[in-house]
């Protein structure tokens, strides 16, 4: 079959919307027709070049989709056409339909739209690994979220809540401080304000989480208390903190990075583990994803330029249409 794609051709090249085949599925794989795939920071990173997981060229971009199996590999016996399902491919979502690892592929609940769905794995699945695996958030503890009205800030916003945690957003504006207020996010800071001073006055920070990275992250790290939990998530300022080890010992502090990517390498069970426990709050109707933005494929550039200008809010959604057919979530 044939689809649409959003494809890097060669090492370095831009990015352009390409007609390509589509095999039959292999040992392992599965073919699902794309319904909804969602934007992350990670694909402006990968069409720059620096993102620390690049597939070789030539590939097709978008970390994650969800949609309908079409057909299945000859061994895979978990999932069969028809099945509404997401994936965490790490490239291919930006297609009318894609060949993904089956072992990447998960079924979703009965309620959940496919625009929910591709909003879901990367952001809330970071989220919680972090919050819950990495970080051991407490209930009654206090939590900062930069970047809070983000895709992946957001989240932590709603799922720091959820485990009982006080949670302070920090985010740029007034319009996006009430997004994350919604969220659940108790104290807000915005981003013009003295973050540091903020913190301390509001008695510190148990665990930072932080996908900013830059001015953002030293603040945060002056204002933490004894025993502190820093989580590197991202750098979305465009800059890494260097951390002075002397302070970490002063205050035994821990700083803990988080990439969810390798989980599916090296422990997938801890990832589905994870989605499982997500996707039943999300069936109790207690996680709500934030949608900010609709398009269509041939409008994937202006939904990159939303995450690229700040201008968006918690998820990008990108709605793929296959040559062959076009059939709709439900």
């Amino acid at each position: 079959m044939q689809t649409r794609a959003y494809r890097i051709e060669t090492a370095g090249g831009t990015p352009r919307l390409a007609t390509i085949d589509l095999p039959d599925p292999g040992r392992g794989q599965v073919r699902m027709t794309i319904h909804a795939s969602g934007l992350n920071f990670a694909d402006l990173l990968t069409i720059q070049g620096r993102y620390q997981d690049i597939p070789e060229a030539p590939f097709t971009l978008g970390m994650e989709a969800a949609g309908e199996i079409e057909a299945v590999g000859d061994d895979v016996t978990e999932l069969a056409p028809g099945d509404r399902v997401a994936v965490f491919g790490g490239c291919g979502g930006l297609a009318g339909a894609g060949l993904f690892d089956a072992a990447r592929v998960v079924k979703l609940p009965d309620a959940m739209s496919y625009e929910h769905a591709a909003a879901f794995l990367v952001a809330y699945g970071t989220g919680h690994l972090a919050l819950a695996r990495r970080a051991r958030l407490q209930p009654g503890e206090t939590l900062l979220v930069t970047g809070a009205a983000g895709g992946v800030g957001l989240t932590a916003v709603e799922i720091g809540k959820l485990m009982g945690a006080t949670v302070i957003a920090h985010a740029r504006g007034a319009d996006k401080l009430a997004i994350a207020r919604e969220a659940g996010a108790d104290h807000l800071i915005d981003d013009g304000d003295d973050l540091r001073a903020r913190l301390l006055e509001l008695g510190g920070v148990d665990v930072v989480y932080d996908a900013v990275g830059g001015d953002a992250f030293r603040a945060a790290f002056r204002a933490c208390r004894p025993e502190a939990r820093l989580l590197a998530i991202g750098f979305a300022s465009g800059e890494v903190p260097q951390i002075p080890a002397n302070h970490l010992m002063v205050k035994n502090l821990d700083v803990i990075g988080v990439y969810i990517g390798n989980y599916l390498k090296f422990r997938p069970e801890a990832f589905r583990d994870s989605v499982a426990t997500l996707f039943g709050w999300y069936a109790e109707g207690r996680l709500k994803p934030h949608v900010s933005h609709v398009l269509p494929l041939d409008r994937v550039e202006d939904g990159l330029d939303l995450l690229r200008s700040r201008r968006s809010t918690g998820k990008v959604i990108i709605t793929p249409c296959p040559l062959t057919r076009c059939r709709h979530a439900p």
